[in-house]
């Protein structure tokens, strides 16, 4: 079966850091691009950052730009995004996807909000 598992989220305070992590399964997972995205209550899912099959080419959103970093580990069939100086938010599920044979997956998504 092929499944994405995205962890890592939580609660952290204005100017902290978080690393979330997406373990793929089912799937040859160094053969393809890997994608970040997120969703806030009542909006549209934003796309976050990218990365390719090698690791060697990463995409970021104008937003998140030079504070978050996207980065995978083919051997261990797992992908992160470590993220620096975050932003007051409101709780937003951020998920890991990618496409194998043309079919989007995408995995349950991990919860976090950054609060004083």
């Amino acid at each position: 079966e092929v499944q994405l598992v995205a962890s890592g989220g939580g609660l952290v305070q204005p100017g902290g850091s978080l690393r979330l992590s997406c373990v793929a399964s089912g799937f040859t997972f160094g053969n393809y691009a890997m994608t970040w995205v997120r969703q806030a209550p009542g909006k549209g899912v934003e796309w976050v950052s990218a990365i390719d099959d090698s690791g060697r080419n990463t995409f970021y959103a104008d937003s998140v730009k030079g504070r978050f970093t996207i980065s995978r580990d083919n051997a261990k069939n797992t992908m992160y995004l470590q993220k620096h100086s975050l932003k007051c938010e409101k709780t937003a599920i951020t998920d890991c996807e990618t496409k194998v044979e043309g079919a989007t997956i995408t995995g349950q998504g991990t919860q976090g909000s950054v609060s004083s």
